[in-house]
């Protein structure tokens, strides 16, 4: 009941449908749906204004031919004698004219049988409603569709409409189709952008859910894979003609290269046209399966530049056998019910012409793809019925059961129940079960390209399998006319050595690149971070590659090394040359008065000072860096101590004058001074070997200090010990400069009191400097200033306490004499 008021209200808003179908008698009979003719783009086909119609015109013959597959499809299941063996299926074929209320009529008329329709025919009234219904094809026609029959649970079986919105089961139950979700095409545009670096796209798409929802998807899928859309132009069918336009200079003006179009093949060649009258000719555009395998466009020379080297998503081809001379078998006078094949004819031939042996587009099967998707369409319908049909003990012959359905009284909601769980089988071998509304996604990849005599040609690039891209790149001819990839980027990829800094209020896509900081390196292109090397390497010159650090020290063979070197046993010498005067003048008043035994240990420590600095110098060992601070710490220390015990001798030899004093210089006789020198030098070996037992200076690479090179150094382990091996030198000093200032001026000609004090001013000058300068320095110089340190105190002394002496025995030899050094 509720169907017929339905239908009455349809009939009598909308008035009835033009009488143009197509029908064969049988057993059972399934309901097609088709779009044969188009009405003009301008007339607008919402319900509410919508009561009068133009007449349907405009015959479209790639619809006609994949609507014959329907047709097809049954004579051959008929013949069968496998498949519903014992029934004959029939059918019912009608044009919807792309008129959505037309396919609504249609529909309730094919379900509630030929009594409810408006104002059929008589030889049109057969009274049995279909079981199934195949098609429509448009979205929007099956949502509608699938909404109105839900309730009595008719499947419909879609052929081409691909919006991913009827994939759901519980909106939509008793919707299915053969042909993929546009999800699968948006994807794999996707993935080819991704595939090929195309990272700044334009996009143009119809102003509907095929191409809202396929752009959705493809923003989706590129989100975080460094592809952006720079614009996204939409286009409406009532006004294509000013968006055409309005897209053109989009396109025009933008620097992309790379042009994805979602719209139906109408809307795209009046964007061509435009691009053509501005000679925009440099795009590559990819295709969605509405218009990737279009005739209309590719072979239309006033576009064919712009439109060269397209690369599409198309519904999947595969080859029917014996459709193409089912085609050509096709004429009126065998068919005169056939008021679709009577149009056609007088369209094309006017006449008695035959198709057989005529090369014409209608009987061009080297593509079948909608007509792919009807003939299995019909067979899934088909297999569920013999599902539904076969009898529970395997009697092939279903009527001869009371156990088994009767095709007369074949229940909706049973054969949609078989429909989920149908297995389908072609006569070709192909296997195929539905996944609720969808089959297994399958598509190939087209490309458009040049030929020798003008017209472009559609040429099979790959395939689409689920998620997984096939793709033939060395057959893909881009618009360049080569098979060079077209580059369609914001920025050019930041080299290896760089990374990508996005511009503030610009989309990710549009960066500048940053050369990687120092110690830092980037080892691909379109790096976003450069990354930190290990402590023990450093970054190349191009950033790119980590690469071990030098090691650095002070070597023998570098500039400062020979330096340091010369000074030292230049130092060295020096000293020796004074020890070899002395020696030579030893018995000369200015040599005796000035202790010669002190004197000469004296210049034996200083000797041993230059020489200690060369254990610095070199490659740090585990013996070396023990070695060379006790050296140091020693050779000082008996260099102070001789230069204290000159002090103290000089001081009592000026307090033993006075009465009462004799007694003193019995403690500074000559064996108590040597006593005094070891004991102050024993208590330095003593430190330094406490020092290097329990915590000595270890080889350590530093790599604190950020640079190409890591320094090998000898680490102090122990602070402490280093801390008071020169603190007990600076005690020594520091008493040695005390004592010295408090002799400075007594009565001699010749007091060495001063000259002490003068060296020892110098000595503690220049490593009190030394602390703060060993501490500050970086690397290998650590080691320079303690050298520096050595050779500049242990200079300090020679020249400050030998000079004189030698001045005076070399030079002024009579003034070398007791008289004179006794004057006061």
């Amino acid at each position: 009941m509720g169907l017929q008021l339905g239908h009455a209200i349809v009939c009598s808003h909308w008035g009835a449908q033009s009488d143009k179908s197509l029908s064969q008698d049988g057993d059972v009979i399934i309901g097609g749906l088709f779009n044969l003719h188009y009405i003009p783009s301008a007339v607008d086909q919402s319900f509410t204004k919508m009561p009068h119609y133009e007449p349907c015109t405009g015959l479209d013959l790639e619809s006609l031919k994949y609507t014959y597959a329907m047709p097809f499809a049954v004579e051959e299941i008929n013949r069968n004698n496998t498949l519903l063996p014992g029934v004959k299926l029939g059918y019912r074929i009608h044009d919807s004219c792309s008129r959505y209320p037309w396919a609504l009529q249609v529909a309730l008329s094919l379900v509630g049988g030929d009594t409810h329709r408006c104002n059929f025919t008589a030889s049109m009234s057969h009274g049995q409603p279909v079981s199934l219904l195949i098609g429509p094809d448009a979205s929007t026609t099956s949502i509608m569709l699938t909404t109105i029959l839900g309730p009595l649970s008719v499947p419909i079986i879609s052929y081409l409409a691909s919006c991913p919105c009827l994939s759901d089961r519980t909106k939509f139950p008793n919707f299915f189709r053969t042909i993929p979700s546009d999800i699968y095409q948006a994807r794999a545009m996707a993935r080819m952008a991704i595939r090929f670096h195309w990272t700044w796209i334009g996009a143009v798409v119809i102003n509907n859910d095929y191409g809202q929802l396929a752009i959705q998807v493809f923003q989706e899928e590129v989100q975080g894979k460094g592809v952006c859309l720079d614009f996204i132009e939409t286009v409406h069918r009532e006004t294509i003609v000013n968006d055409a336009r309005r897209a053109a200079l989009t396109i025009q003006a933008s620097t992309v290269r790379v042009i994805l179009i979602f719209c139906w093949y109408t809307d795209v060649k009046e964007l061509f046209m435009e691009l053509a009258k501005r000679n925009v000719t440099d795009r590559q555009f990819l295709a969605s399966e509405a218009w990737s395998t279009s005739d209309d466009l590719f072979q239309d020379r006033a576009i064919s530049k712009v439109a060269s080297g397209v690369v599409g998503v198309a519904i999947r081809s595969s080859a029917i056998p014996g459709y193409e001379n089912y085609l050509r078998s096709l004429h009126p006078i065998n068919r005169p019910d056939d008021v679709f094949l009577h149009e056609f004819w007088q369209k094309e031939f006017g006449g008695t012409e035959s198709l057989e042996g005529v090369e014409h587009p209608f009987t061009d099967t080297s593509q079948l793809r909608v007509t792919y998707n009807v003939y299995l369409a019909v067979y899934a319908a088909a297999h569920a019925l013999h599902r539904l049909l076969s009898c529970p003990d395997g009697d092939s012959s279903p009527r001869n059961s009371s156990t088994c359905s009767s095709p007369k009284h074949i229940k909706p909601i049973e054969l949609l129940q078989h429909l989920n769980k149908v297995n389908v089988t072609t006569p070709q071998g192909e296997m195929f079960h539905f996944q609720g509304a969808d089959i297994p996604a399958m598509y190939d990849l087209v490309n458009w390209q040049n030929t020798p005599k003008g017209p472009l040609k559609i040429v099979l690039i790959g395939r689409v399998e689920g998620l997984e891209l096939h793709l033939n790149e060395s057959a893909i001819q881009w618009s360049t006319g080569s098979n060079q990839v077209p580059i369609s980027v914001c920025s050019e990829s930041c080299p290896p050595g760089t990374r990508m800094a996005n511009r503030k209020g610009e989309p990710v896509c549009c960066f500048d690149c940053i050369p990687c900081a120092a110690g830092e390196i980037s080892k691909t292109t379109g790096s976003l971070h450069c990354e930190h090397c290990p402590l023990e390497f450093w970054s190349n010159v191009e950033q790119t590659s980590c690469i071990p650090r030098q090691l650095d020290f002070l070597a023998f063979n570098e500039t400062l090394g020979i330096t340091l070197t010369t000074a030292a046993v230049s130092g060295a010498a020096v000293t020796a040359a004074v020890f070899v005067v002395f020696l030579c003048y030893r018995q000369t008043p200015m040599v005796r008065a000035n202790n010669s035994e002190l004197s000469f240990l004296l210049l034996l420590s200083l000797k041993l000072c230059f020489l200690c600095s060369l254990v610095f110098i070199g490659r740090p060992s585990v013996w070396s860096c023990r070695f060379q601070q006790a050296a140091f710490g020693i050779s000082f220390v008996l260099c102070v101590s001789c230069l204290l015990v000159k002090t103290l001798v000089v001081l009592a030899v000026f307090r033993s004058a006075r009465p009462g004093s004799e007694a003193l210089m019995k403690w500074f006789g000559a064996g108590h001074q040597r006593g005094s020198v070891c004991l102050f030098t024993g208590i330095q070996v003593i430190i330094c070997a406490i020092w290097l037992s329990l915590s000595p200076p270890v080889p350590r690479r530093d790599l604190g200090f950020q640079g190409s090179k890591v320094t090998l150094e000898c680490a102090m382990a122990s602070v402490v010990g280093f801390s008071l091996v020169l603190g007990y030198i600076g005690l020594l000093a520091c008493t040695c400069l005390l004592l010295a200032f408090l002799a400075r001026k007594l009565p001699d000609n010749f007091n060495e009191a001063k000259l002490i004090t003068f060296s020892m001013l110098i000595f503690c000058a220049v490593w009190v400097a030394f602390v703060p300068a060993y501490v500050s320095s970086p690397g290998k110089y650590v080691v320079v200033v303690e050298i520096f340190a050595i050779l500049a105190s242990s200079y300090g002394l020679l020249f400050c306490i030998f000079a004189p002496k030698c001045f005076i025995i070399l030079l002024r030899p009579g003034k070398n004499t007791r008289k004179h050094l006794m004057a006061r």
